[in-house]
C-alpha cells in the first residue's frame, strides 16, 4: 500500500490543519519538550499547514534513527505489528477522520499515527525501545502471555505515558498527544499516577473504549530501554 495523495480532500486537508493547530496551541507545558523538540525538528515536513507527505518523513525519519513508515489498511494483525516494528517500522494508516470525528473516533487516524507517534521515533532511545519490543514480540509470538505483556506496555508507555519532568509529570503517549480531550483531562487531580514500574505495567488490564484513569511516568527514555532489556534478559532466562 502506498499513500495516494491525491486522493486527499479539501476536507481532509481542512481537519489536518484543524487538529495540528490545535494540538500545537495546547500541548506546550503539557508535552514533554523532548516531544515538542522533536516535532520542531520534523517542522519542515511534519506541520499543520499540509497533510504530510510520508516520503519526506521517511527521508529525515530513516536518517535520524533508521525508522520508516509503513501504509496499512487500518488495525493490522499483532504479528504483523510487532515484525513491523522489529524491522524498525512504523504501522501508519492513511486516511483521516471527518469534521464530526474531530473530538472521537475509535479506530486511529492518520493523524493519531502521524502526529502522535512519529515525531519522538527521532528520539534515539525512545526509538530503540519501540525497535526493541517488536523483536520481542516476534520471538514470542507464540506465548500468548508474553505477547499480553507487551501490548500492555506499549499501552501504558508508547500509547498512554506520562514522563517525569522536575516535580511535573508531562506527556509523550501518542494517545495522549494527539487527543486534545486527553491531553486536558490527563492534567486533571482525577487521575491516578504510578511511577514507572514494568512488573506492575505488564500485569494491569486497560479498557481502549473508556478515558484512561491511571498512567504510567517513566524517568526517562533512557529508563524505557533500559526496562525492556531487562525483562527481555528475564524472558531469555524462562527459554
Amino acid at each position: 500500500m502506498i499513500q495516494d495523495y491525491k486522493n486527499y480532500t479539501a476536507e481532509d486537508f481542512e481537519v489536518w490543519s484543524l487538529l495540528a493547530s490545535r494540538q500545537k496551541e495546547n500541548l506546550p507545558g503539557k508535552a514533554h519538550p523532548e516531544y515538542l523538540y522533536c516535532l520542531e525538528q520534523l517542522s519542515d515536513v511534519l506541520n499543520e499547514k499540509a497533510i504530510p507527505k510520508f516520503e519526506e518523513l521517511n527521508e529525515a525519519l530513516l536518517k535520524a534513527n533508521g525508522f520508516t513508515i509503513t501504509v496499512v489498511p487500518g488495525l493490522i494483525p499483532v504479528e504483523d505489528f510487532f515484525q513491523l516494528l522489529a524491522d524498525r517500522k512504523f504501522s501508519s494508516s492513511t486516511w483521516v477522520r471527518s469534521k464530526e470525528q474531530l473530538e472521537y473516533l475509535e479506530e486511529p487516524d492518520m493523524f493519531h499515527d502521524i502526529f502522535g507517534h512519529i515525531p519522538l521515533l527521532m528520539n534515539e532511545a525512545y526509538a530503540d525501545f519501540v525497535q526493541k519490543m517488536g523483536a520481542l514480540g516476534v520471538r514470542f509470538i507464540d506465548n500468548e502471555t508474553v505477547v499480553k505483556q507487551l501490548q500492555r506496555l506499549y499501552w501504558f508507555t508508547i500509547e498512554f505515558g506520562l514522563i517525569k519532568n522536575g516535580d511535573k509529570n508531562m506527556i509523550y503517549g501518542a494517545g495522549i498527544i494527539s487527543s486534545s480531550g486527553e491531553t486536558d483531562h490527563v492534567m486533571n487531580d482525577e487521575i491516578t499516577i504510578h511511577d514507572y514500574n514494568l512488573e506492575q505495567i505488564i500485569n494491569t488490564d486497560f479498557i481502549t473504549s473508556e478515558i484512561q484513569t491511571q498512567y504510567f511516568a517513566i524517568e526517562s527514555f533512557e529508563q524505557l530501554f533500559s526496562s525492556i532489556e531487562e525483562y527481555e534478559a528475564t524472558l531469555l532466562a524462562t527459554v
